[in-house]
């Protein structure tokens, strides 16, 4: 599977009182990763768009 490039917003617009994930390194260069979050198991998946999907 291709990645499409990725746009990033400039670290400008990013509040540094939040923290900022790269979905490239979650998904480990892939494209999807696990989450988990309590006992509930999410998906996280980058389209060839370059979109985010979350899905339980």
């Amino acid at each position: 599977m291709t990645m499409m490039p990725t746009t990033f917003r400039t670290a400008s617009a990013h509040s540094p009182e939040l923290p900022l994930h790269l979905a490239e390194e979650l998904t480990g260069g892939g494209a999807q990763a696990l989450i988990q979050l309590g006992d509930q198991i999410y998906t996280l998946r980058i389209t060839r768009q370059g979109k985010l999907i979350l899905t339980k």
